[in-house]
């Protein structure tokens, strides 16, 4: 038995349902072999992988219309990756990553409650060169931005696994770091924008926060 509790929820994208095995609360840690303090995950932040964000839910609603053909497509630091399920079923050529022990596990069961097929999965270490993940048309993230240190990390991350015309999705709650996280990839040769997302969820809850999205200027791209 697993040294953690679960629940099961209800997540309505675009009018269908996603049955959600997710973490029963936030305060919880596990980590009986040492995996997540390996790959430096703290018990203060173990949990995080293991809840539904609000802006995990503003991503799916977009990737439920959003133009996915003829495109690769990456969410990072997918958690329990909704938006990744949602292109799935629409049978999008999707692959998911996160650099938490569980969350492909977590995954592997959310795919079955949804009765949908094996998707792809890599581990992303944002600080390392991981080869095998190759490169992405669309690169997709939500609420990726609360420590210090991964604005700089994220955006050579994203840079040597985006497309030469790859598009970049991220929705930000307005964290203080997505100011920092903007001037890399600007640094890095993409141009952006910003623009406000829904007020509210599709559960009627809340959300203040924002899209930013990036793309390498034409000229720049060989």
């Amino acid at each position: 038995m697993p040294n953690y509790h679960v629940k099961y929820e209800t997540a309505t994208v675009g009018g269908t349902d996603y049955l959600i095995r997710s973490l029963l609360n936030l305060q919880q840690y596990s980590d009986p072999h040492g995996e997540a303090e390996l790959v430096g995950i703290s018990p203060a932040s173990w949990s995080l992988f293991g809840h539904i964000w609000p802006s995990a839910r503003i991503l799916a609603e977009a990737m439920h219309t959003f133009d996915l053909a003829g495109k690769r497509i990456l969410e990072i630091g997918a958690g329990l990756a909704l938006a990744s399920l949602v292109i799935h079923r629409r049978a999008g050529n999707m692959t998911v990553s996160d650099w938490h022990p569980l969350s492909q596990a977590f995954l592997k069961e959310n795919l079955l409650l949804n009765k949908l097929g094996p998707m792809k999965y890599q581990t992303g270490n944002w600080e390392g060169s991981n080869p095998d993940l190759g490169q992405f048309d669309l690169i997709i993230g939500s609420d990726v931005l609360y420590e210090r240190q991964q604005p700089g990390q994220l955006a050579g991350f994203i840079d040597r696994h985006a497309a030469p015309s790859a598009q970049i999705i991220i929705v930000d709650p307005d964290r203080g770091n997505r100011v920092g996280f903007c001037r890399e990839m600007t640094c890095l040769g993409y141009g952006y924008t910003t623009r406000r997302a829904n007020r509210f969820i599709e559960n009627g809850d809340p959300f203040k926060g924002r899209f930013l999205t990036f793309t390498r200027p034409p000229a720049l791209v060989p």
